[in-house]
């Protein structure tokens, strides 16, 4: 059960009335709630316009045509399969793509890793526990014993993997992470988003697969936590308050990726409905997350949404209310990079801290939604 941190007076502090999604002790001081140190991001090395992607896949029909064109992205990083020798491209079996995920997953996620410590000012040699979120593809042993691994990491560094929980992850995992590092002040947590899409695709002339092949692209991203006093006199990151959450069960179907039999591969869905689903439900969890803390989503500076798709983001948007400004690192990661699954709200993130605008004391929400259907979200606080 959560425990709120509470002091004797009516009306809680924001500061007062922030708890995570674990159990803490009633006196967890202020101080001891995560820090985000640091954040790092990056991508596969080959990267296509919409329009380049059509003509590698030879796809003619208008319709299809009219969604990869209007979906509000200019360019994605992809690793497409190899051309057939007749200017189209080949398709890959499952095991190809598995082997695909496990290699891309590892490069980026180790680059990613690399930025985020380099950003926190830390080493490798001080990372305590490593969280792994991936969506496109299964391994076992999971990608952070794998990089742990590839990177020669402290053998007694503990770990996490999250995997199949798809675009909202980062936030489940960033939830996860933020109990660890307030049970263990002072040491050196990472949150690894880490999603080769590319290793999700598949080539047929329908219009579910058409819905996917145009919106997701490679990308990983990684935020450093740590609790205790502040090192630094001036930090770069916030702290993390307070998480909310809201699942959708009657739309459990509306987002899935699951077996198609006659293709013999994974394949991912996307219900066409579901931008309507999530911003019908994304005033209440932002009510529920500020409930107790005397703000208003007025009183937010800041907000970073999961670049999910246009439809998404306006409809998010529209039901609470918020400017083009508010969304505008949002806007910047779909058209820069597509939808990179569970990690697209540290790209947001990481070019918010780079425009320097956040202030001591400014209020964040972080969003993302998937599968499930789920919509998480975070107040962090400068």
């Amino acid at each position: 059960m959560r425990q709120r941190v509470r002091t004797e007076s009516q009306s809680p502090a924001p500061e007062q009335a922030a708890y995570v999604g674990v159990d803490l002790p009633m006196t967890l001081a202020a101080e001891l709630r995560p820090r985000a140190l640091g954040v790092g991001t990056a991508v596969t090395s080959t990267s296509y316009t919409q329009q380049e992607v059509l003509d590698a896949f030879q796809i003619t029909d208008p319709k299809i045509r009219s969604v990869f064109l209007n979906s509000a992205i200019d360019r994605r990083h992809l690793t497409l399969p190899p051309p057939d020798g007749k200017g189209g491209r080949v398709p890959e079996p499952q095991g190809d793509l598995l082997d695909k995920h496990k290699a891309k997953a590892i490069e980026m996620g180790a680059e990613a890793l690399r930025a985020c410590l380099k950003r926190a000012g830390a080493e490798l040699a001080e990372l305590r526990h490593l969280c792994c979120v991936t969506s496109t593809g299964l391994l076992t042993p999971g990608l952070s014993a794998l990089l742990i691994k590839e990177l020669g990491i402290d053998r007694h560094c503990s770990r996490s993997d999250i995997v199949g929980m798809g675009c909202n992850a980062g936030l489940n995992a960033l939830g996860v992470v933020a109990g660890w590092a307030a049970a263990h002040p002072g040491e050196l947590a990472v949150v690894l988003c880490a999603e080769a899409c590319s290793a999700a695709y598949a080539i047929d002339s329908t219009m579910r697969t058409a819905v996917v092949n145009s919106l997701f692209g490679d990308g990983a991203s990684a935020i450093a936590l740590r609790s205790g006093p502040d090192g630094v006199a001036d930090p770069e990151g916030p702290r993390i308050l307070k998480f909310a959450s809201r699942i959708i069960p009657d739309a459990s179907d509306a987002m899935r990726y699951d077996w198609d039999r006659e293709q013999g591969r994974y394949s991912f869905y996307l219900d066409p409905r579901i931008p309507y689903v999530v911003g019908a439900h994304a005033e209440p969890v932002v009510d529920r997350l500020l409930a107790d803390t005397g703000l208003r989503r007025s009183d937010i500076s800041h907000w970073l949404v999961h670049s999910g798709g246009k439809k998404v983001i306006d409809a998010v948007v529209v039901n609470l209310g918020l400017t083009r400004y508010d969304v505008r690192h949002t806007v910047g990661v779909l058209r820069d990079y597509g939808n990179v699954s569970s990690g697209s709200f540290l790209f947001s993130y990481e070019r918010l801290l780079d425009e320097g605008v956040a202030k001591p004391g400014e209020y964040g929400v972080l969003m993302t939604m998937g599968p499930g259907s789920t919509i998480e979200t975070a107040l962090v606080q400068w």
